[in-house]
């Protein structure tokens, strides 16, 4: 007989707090809604309280929208977070389209013109933070501030290349320990705990009991950039960011894991001069998941 692994996509909120010492007095008020992006396809997004969301997250590639949740609890903001195309529980891109910013944006615009049309500030970590700066080169009215989690349009393949390593890997697992393991492997600088949760968030136990991530792997949509073509020519985000005047915050992990290299903050701070970067000595890529409560203050202070 298959041993299931239990998974309620509501009930691990109390560990989220009790991990990073949040105060818990019950559930959040949190719901999965679904808003068509056209050609019969549709994204999901999970928002945060009844208030219209003040805040739009946009996840790296391979994650989905519960690698905020931390971040959620700790900001108690009315909120909404998308799960990208080909990513968690929303239909993969258009029929010919890339999971790539561009395309990303188009679909993640309608979304944010449907669930946050008036949000002070979009977030993005990762794939997610250059399909924002796509989106703010595409709609601008919907992206007063900017937030890039470790990501500029600086990332290049060799920058990127553990992050690929760890999800081209093994498209299917025996066991959840086989799963859990790599990806502990993978990522030294979260606790087991956390990785647990974002397994059950982001993989799916099938019927002979192997697992299988939630992701779509048939496209190079886990790569930041695409070894064929070197660096994707990501100088047209960097002319979206100069060309903008939307205030531009860089939240930069400072350990190895980062994808981030000094030059790309000088890249950045040559082409915007007002942009802030905050530096975050205890995180890696995944600054959510490594440093999450210091991430929301650092999201509130710099939204006010």
């Amino acid at each position: 007989m298959v041993e299931r692994v239990a998974y309620d996509e509501f009930g691990l909120f109390h560990e989220n707090a009790a991990e990073y010492g949040l105060s818990f007095d019950g559930p959040p008020d949190v719901r999965r809604v679904t808003v068509p992006v056209g050609d019969e396809r549709s994204l999901s997004a999970l928002v945060w309280g009844r208030a219209e969301p003040q805040l739009f997250f946009c996840h790296g590639g391979a994650q989905n929208a519960h690698t905020w949740d931390t971040v959620a609890l700790a900001l108690g903001s009315p909120l909404a977070a998308v799960d990208l195309p080909g990513h968690g529980h929303s239909d993969g891109p258009a029929q010919g389209a890339a999971i790539s910013p561009e395309h990303n944006a188009t679909d993640v615009a309608l979304v944010v013109d449907a669930l946050a049309p008036n949000a002070a500030a979009v977030i993005g970590m990762s794939l997610g933070g250059l399909t924002s700066i796509a989106l703010l080169g595409q709609r601008p009215d919907l992206v007063r501030r900017l937030i890039l989690v470790d990501i500029t349009p600086g990332v290049t393949a060799e920058k990127a290349q553990a992050i690929t390593n760890f999800v081209r890997g093994p498209a299917t697992f025996a066991s959840f320990d086989d799963l859990l393991a790599r990806t502990i492997e993978h990522n030294p600088t979260r606790t087991e705990a956390s990785l647990r949760r974002g397994i059950l968030h982001n993989a799916l136990q099938l019927d002979d009991g192997s697992w299988v991530w939630r992701y779509r792997r048939d496209a190079d949509q886990a790569q930041l950039v695409d070894n064929d073509r070197p660096a994707l020519d990501y100088n047209r985000l960097w002319d979206i960011l100069e060309q903008s005047t939307v205030p531009v915050l860089l939240v930069r992990g400072m350990l190895p894991q980062s994808v981030i290299a000094n030059d790309d903050v000088e890249e950045l701070l040559r082409r915007r001069p007002d942009a802030v970067v905050v530096e975050v000595a205890n995180a890696g890529h995944s600054v959510q998941g490594d440093t999450p409560v210091e991430l929301a203050r650092i999201i509130r202070d710099f939204v006010g």
